[in-house]
This record gives C-alpha cells, sequence and structure tokens, in this order.
C-alpha cells in the first residue's frame, strides 16, 4: 500500500458559489446579523484548533433553536451546498474544518440548559453549552458531569457528542457515549428525529451510539439528554516523579495490574513537565517523568486505595510522591497537567497535536520508538497522555518559519500514529479522525469495515451533504459521490426563478 500524505486531505468543491439569494434566505431564518459572509468575518471560521489546515466557507450561519437548523438545512439542500456543524471549535483533527463554498452552521448561541431532573440524574442541554457549565449548574447539589476533557472550559457539549471525547477521568467513568442518554437530531432533508431516551433499558438497535462520535457525518444536533453523576465522597490525589517513561510506564501497568481502578492516571515526560511549568510556576522537579493520579470512592476506598497505589509507585521506581495538603493544592497539580497542551507554546513557536492509543503494557517500548524518531528526525515531542487508557498525545515541536519543517513535523505525527497501530492501538482516542487522520483510516480498517462504516452513514445522509470529505480516506457509496448533493432541476428551475 503506498503512503497516504498527511499534509492535505482532499476536500471537494461545491457546485457553485453561495447565491445572494440563499445569504437572503437564511438571514429570514436567523436573523440578517447571524449571517456571517464578509471575507474578514469567514477567516474566522476557516479552522478548527488544528490550524494547520484552513478552508474559507461560503457562509456562516448561528441559528438559535431546533426550528432554526432545520429550515438552514433545508435551504442549503435546496441551493445544493454542503453543510458543517461546529461547536467551540476547539477539535484537534480538523472535524470542523469547512469544504469550500460550505454552509457552515454554527451552534454556539444555542446555550442553554433546557432541563435538570436529579431525581433521575440527567440534564437536557443544547450543543453550545460549555462542558464545564453543565458541571457548575449541579455542582451545589452535590452532582457533576463526569467527561472532562482538557479543553472543558472551552469546548462544547455537541463538539464532545461528535467526537466521543474523553479527557483525564474516563479511565474510570468512561468516555461520552457512556453519558449520554438521547438526543435531538436534524437530518440531511432537514426532518428533526429524536435518538435515545432518558428512561433506562429502552429495547431497539442502539442508533444513539452510532450518533455519538460520528463526527458531523449523519446530522446536527441540537439538544443533548446527559447523564449527571453524584460527587465522590472522597478523592484522593497523588503526583509522582520516576528517572524515565520507562519505570512511569511500568508502575501504570502494575497499578492497573493489580485491580486498582483509578479515576484518572496521567503521565508527563520531561519537555511536557517544562512546559507545564512555564505556564504554571509549579515546583515540579527536573525529571524523566511524572504521574498524576486520582482515585475516588467512598473515603474508606479511597484512602486505602490510594495508600496502596502510592505503596505501587515507590515499589516501582518513583523518585518522589507528593500528596496535596488541601483541595487547593490538588486543583493546582490538575491545573498543569490540564494546561499543559497550551504551555507547549511556552517552550515552542509551534507544535501539532497527535492522538494515538495504545495498550498500556506497550507504553514504554512506544515511548522509545517515539524518541528514537524524534532523535532520527531532529524535532523534540512532548508526550502528555491518559495512561491509564493508553491514550497517547505526542506534541511535535517545530518552527513554521524553517522551511519544510512543518512538513516534516506532520510527516513524524504520521509515523507514530503508524507505531500506535503495529502495537495493536488506533490512530485515535478521543480527538476523533476529521480531516487529519483520514488518508490514515486505509492502514486501520480493511475495504470491507470502510464500506460497511460507510453504509450506515449513507442510512442517515444518503445525499453525503453532512461534513464531506471528513473521516473516510475516498468517497465511498452513495453512488461514491465527492460529497456534494446535486439538486433535482425543477428545484434548480425554481431556485432561477427566486434568484
Amino acid at each position: 500500500m503506498s503512503a497516504p500524505s498527511a499534509v492535505s486531505p482532499a476536500i471537494p468543491t461545491p457546485a457553485r458559489p453561495v447565491s445572494a439569494w440563499v445569504l437572503a434566505q437564511l438571514g429570514s431564518i436567523v436573523g440578517p446579523q447571524h449571517v456571517l459572509s464578509d471575507r474578514g468575518a469567514l477567516r474566522t471560521y476557516a479552522s478548527d484548533a488544528l490550524a494547520t489546515f484552513a478552508v474559507e466557507p461560503g457562509v456562516v450561519v448561528l441559528p438559535a433553536s431546533t426550528a432554526e437548523v432545520a429550515e438552514v438545512v433545508k435551504v442549503a439542500r435546496s441551493a445544493g451546498l454542503p453543510v458543517v456543524p461546529r461547536g467551540s471549535g476547539t477539535g484537534l483533527s480538523g472535524g470542523a474544518l469547512p469544504v469550500p463554498g460550505c454552509v457552515l452552521v454554527g451552534l454556539s448561541r444555542m446555550k442553554r440548559i433546557l432541563e435538570v431532573d436529579l431525581a433521575n440524574r440527567w440534564m437536557r442541554v443544547e450543543p453550545g453549552v460549555i462542558n464545564l457549565d453543565v458541571s457548575k449548574r449541579i455542582a451545589p447539589d452535590g452532582y457533576y458531569y463526569a467527561p472532562d476533557p482538557s479543553s472543558q472550559s472551552v469546548c462544547s457539549i455537541g463538539g464532545n457528542l461528535a467526537e466521543n471525547s474523553g479527557g483525564a477521568h474516563c479511565l474510570k467513568y468512561g468516555f461520552t457515549v457512556n453519558h449520554v442518554l438521547a438526543a435531538r437530531l436534524v437530518t440531511y432533508d432537514g426532518t428533526v428525529v429524536d435518538l435515545g431516551s432518558a428512561v433506562p433499558d429502552t429495547p431497539g438497535f442502539d442508533v444513539l451510539g452510532v450518533l455519538v462520535g460520528s463526527e458531523g457525518l449523519v446530522g446536527i444536533v441540537t439538544e443533548v439528554t446527559l447523564r449527571i453523576l453524584r460527587k465522590p465522597e472522597a478523592t484522593r490525589t497523588f503526583f509522582a516523579t520516576f528517572p524515565s517513561t520507562t519505570e512511569a510506564g511500568h508502575c501504570v501497568s502494575e497499578i492497573i495490574g493489580s485491580g486498582i481502578i483509578p479515576a484518572a492516571i496521567e503521565m508527563m515526560d520531561r519537555l511536557a513537565i517544562e512546559a507545564a511549568k512555564a505556564a504554571t510556576g509549579l515546583d515540579w522537579p527536573d525529571v524523566g517523568a511524572a504521574l498524576l493520579m486520582d482515585v475516588d470512592g467512598p473515603l474508606a476506598e479511597a484512602e486505602h486505595t490510594s495508600q496502596k497505589a502510592v505503596e505501587l509507585a515507590r515499589r516501582t521506581g518513583a523518585l518522589e510522591v507528593r500528596v496535596p495538603k488541601d483541595e487547593d493544592e490538588r486543583l493546582l497539580m490538575w491545573k498543569g497537567r490540564k494546561s499543559a497542551f497550551a504551555a507547549v507554546g511556552r517552550i515552542s513557536p509551534n507544535y501539532l497535536v497527535q492522538d494515538g492509543v495504545i495498550p498500556r503494557t506497550a507504553i514504554a517500548e512506544v515511548l522509545a520508538e517515539i524518541s528514537r524518531l524524534s532523535q532520527k528526525d531532529g524535532l523534540r515531542v512532548a508526550n502528555v497522555f491518559h495512561a491509564g487508557d493508553g491514550n497517547l498525545h505526542p506534541l511535535v515541536l517545530f518552527d513554521a518559519k524553517r522551511p519544510g519543517e512543518e512538513q516534516r513535523a506532520e510527516a513524524l505525527a504520521g509515523e507514530i500514529l503508524r507505531i500506535c497501530l503495529r502495537h495493536g492501538g488506533s490512530i485515535t482516542g478521543e480527538h476523533g479522525v476529521g480531516a487529519d487522520k483520514a488518508p490514515y483510516m486505509g492502514e486501520m480498517f480493511s475495504e470491507a469495515d470502510l464500506d460497511t462504516m460507510a453504509r450506515v452513514r449513507c442510512a442517515f445522509d444518503p445525499e453525503q451533504r453532512f461534513n464531506p470529505g471528513k473521516v473516510f480516506p475516498t468517497p465511498r457509496l452513495c453512488g461514491d459521490r465527492p460529497g456534494i448533493y446535486s439538486p433535482h432541476p425543477a428545484e434548480l428551475s425554481g431556485l432561477a426563478e427566486r434568484v
């Protein structure tokens, strides 16, 4: 198999530019002030957090309700334009990357918490609600929302659902898919459907499970019913340092192998520690690796489990183990970990964030391979990741001002994905495939696998209207069209009359 290009995914071209009639129709639905078409505004939406890919959309529309989303989709369909949904734009795989001439539907105005049912432990929200705001709303009552991506103070619930986001505490509590009970969806023709139920054990196929993690390929989610949890009685945290990632990786395997299920167990290597210190002022030592671990539950269980984990850390070569003296110090430790991605900007002018999964028993070996690649290519790689479930987040550091260095960084990031695959892992753990990793899907899945996935996508969106050019390495099925709907001649005639 020839090596895929990791630099620029194929992006389909729309049948025609956005017309004045389309702009007027969209303005009549959401208000002219919520239809953005000037070049300056469009550039703001040209990429998500993967800024190495950028495409100007044809128009940006900011609806405020399910009804408005449905009408926007109908107008886009009548004009033969693709639709790209967008949440907060914090995605790291190009999942919200526009395609030329598309109608980009931004959901940031849809940020209402619609209903809270503490007795039955669920909350119904719009997709623009910020992840952390869910927990803030119910914290006074002793509840919280478990999925906690590092970007949780800015990322949206709709984006979390699209990517099946995880976070530090997904090891014990699961990913977004484990906490979504129901969703309202606008389909390719503007139909509104409800999937799932807040009532447990509803019979039938798990269609909701298809929606979560579908990366915007099957429709636009306009409401989400979330599972909420009681706060644990106690949480115990420790921070352990090690000579290298080898000892730290061995510690993770020993802790999980002993039967302990941490709420979270995170690893950082020397470069990541250096960046976190630069951003937060933490007094962490200069060491080869560090682990940050939470255990929670009833007080007696948390105390016992934490003590056992600390003993295992010392037995596997920890240089130092710190236990926070109070909640403020504990939160500061976690601030260091959660700021690591952004903090890398303190030690490098540019960097790429990669996302792959490996068996946790292979952590030391894989990190050694990444180190060898880094030295061979002359590019530094900082590693900060969810060690408990083997979800790596290597950050490839480079300087875009140096000719060819960005391309070398992209190639190195791609080789890291191949390392994950060789060790029985995956090309993504929680950031999604999007535009960035579509070229690698054929290395992880067979043609039959990809065709089966495409058939599921076509069941929801036979016109491949939503988010074309993402996830799949080539146009597949549904006539193998390039993702752009061609209107019926009668529709074109009617459109011409209206224009």
